[in-house]
């Protein structure tokens, strides 16, 4: 049984379900509620009886267009770090389900967004997929576990690339790097894809994939645990309080240092 929430749907058809971030008026991005749902939501599904998930976001603009921005602004230190640790949590609980979870992105995954599809075991993308950690622009860094798990992906000095650049990836270049397993023309091909995939996976032993799944994680948590940190140390210098007014206020940056 699984709990009901405001910012997010599940459905389940068989062996599989299907979770939906759900707050399209912001372009389904993160704030704290979202995020303690997540938590709660994913650990109930770890005990359920499932073979797969599809993370989805609802609409057709966005995945998670990333955090919520205006909420985060205001947020001292220690409620910054504490944020990034709750982030952190949650794409752990995504990337350590008993089953294969898959996100199917659907127009932006940004920053933290980006990073909660990175935490899944693939990504699947529609044509219109946009994906970038774009936090320098704004003053940040990833704080969600994208300074670990993108290197794993695309190699460190391309990770250096795009964060240091903050730069978005369409869903080809993102294919072509290995971010998007496949990609697909419109969010209704997009989701029929990923269960045609999942009729390969949900034959096989579902303990096997399970034990491979521990097998192929490899430990996160030094790299984590500083993300953490530095992610808290840079909130309220000068450059962040400059990123974040100017991204809420839709203007240039003027960035002065530190």
């Amino acid at each position: 049984m699984i709990s009901k929430f405001e910012t997010l749907l599940f459905e389940r058809n068989g062996d599989l379900g299907t979770l939906t971030i759900n707050r399209p008026a912001k372009l389904n991005a993160l704030n704290i509620q979202v995020l303690r749902e997540l938590k709660i939501c994913l650990s109930e599904l770890s005990t359920l009886d499932l073979k797969g998930l599809i993370v989805t976001g609802e609409g057709e603009k966005a995945f998670i267009a990333g955090a919520d921005i205006a909420e985060m602004k205001l947020m001292t230190v220690g409620e910054a770090r504490a944020f990034s640790e709750l982030g952190q949590q949650v794409t752990i609980l995504f990337e350590t389900q008993p089953f294969p979870v898959v996100a199917a992105v659907n127009g932006f995954a940004l920053g933290g967004g980006f990073e909660m599809a990175m935490s899944c075991d693939f990504i699947f993308a529609t044509a219109n997929a946009v994906f970038g950690l774009p936090e320098v622009k704004l003053g940040l860094i990833p704080g969600f576990g994208g300074t670990q798990r993108l290197a794993r992906i695309v190699g460190e000095r391309r990770a250096k690339e795009m964060m240091f650049s903050g730069r978005n990836v369409n869903a080809q270049e993102a294919k072509k790097l290995g971010i998007a397993l496949e990609v697909f023309a419109s969010k209704a091909e997009l989701l029929d894809g990923v269960q045609n995939w999942f009729k390969l996976s949900t034959s096989n032993s579902p303990y096997a994939i399970s034990r491979a799944k521990i097998a192929l994680q490899k430990s996160l948590h030094e790299g984590l645990k500083l993300e953490a940190q530095e992610f808290g140390n840079i909130f309220q210098t000068p450059d962040m309080i400059e990123g974040t007014s100017a991204f809420i206020e839709k203007r240039k940056s003027t960035f002065k240092g530190k």
